[in-house]
């Protein structure tokens, strides 16, 4: 993985006891696919902003794994002191409640940030906006691998890393614009939500959406 895997670090199912990441996270998840109730959480991606990240692979029992017995992770997670920052969290909130079943708290969304301010562009993925605000190219050639490989490869591993290396310094360019923009509190109500709009699509309220109106004749 080069010079960069000193700053990355693969757990088998669990973060190690002892460890603190602080208190703002930035979190990512793998999945085998995009529905939470039918495809399986694969990988948790975790940093503390310091460079560093942490990679939790989840693997079921039938392969040899711990599946959801994973305490210090649900721990974190469930932690209202710990803040976790996430880019399009609605789905990774989602799968971790879903597969871990646990309630998550304290969350921050990057892209509903970006959503609220960004208002001169359609364009709000995870790639665009460290581009546009920090000047970083990040690849996204890994993004449709097979997460739910025993061994995963030194490139996904990478790709997995990345996605939460930057989100410390892409929050910090988006809560300024916000509160720029006098939008910080709206998008707290956004974030406090997030919890409960993923606990909605997990029973399946999010087709048809039931914020959703269509008129009928």
């Amino acid at each position: 993985m080069g010079s960069e895997s000193k700053a990355i670090h693969l757990h088998d199912g669990d973060l190690p006891d002892g460890l603190d990441l602080g208190p703002v996270v930035a979190i990512d998840t793998e999945t085998m696919g995009l529905d939470q109730r039918r495809d399986r959480l694969c990988l948790v991606q975790i940093s503390s902003g310091d460079g560093t990240a942490h990679l939790v692979q989840i693997k079921p029992e039938s392969m040899g794994g711990k599946g959801a017995n994973c305490p210090n992770l649900k721990a974190m997670l469930e932690n209202p002191n710990v803040k976790k920052l996430m880019h399009y969290a609605r789905f990774d909130v989602g799968i971790l409640q879903h597969a871990l079943g646990v309630r998550m708290t304290s969350v921050i969304c990057t892209k509903i940030a970006a959503r609220l301010v960004y208002t001169f562009t359609d364009k709000h993925g995870l790639a665009f906006l460290t581009k546009d605000l920090l000047g970083i190219e990040m690849s996204k050639q890994q993004q449709c691998s097979d997460w739910g490989a025993p061994e995963l490869t030194p490139e996904q591993l990478q790709y997995a890393a990345s996605d939460v290396l930057h989100l410390h310094a892409l929050w910090e360019k988006l809560e300024a614009m916000l509160v720029r923009e006098g939008r910080r509190e709206l998008a707290q109500q956004c974030f406090d939500f997030l919890p409960t709009r993923a606990e909605l699509d997990s029973l399946g309220y999010d087709h048809p959406d039931i914020f959703s109106h269509s008129a009928r004749l």
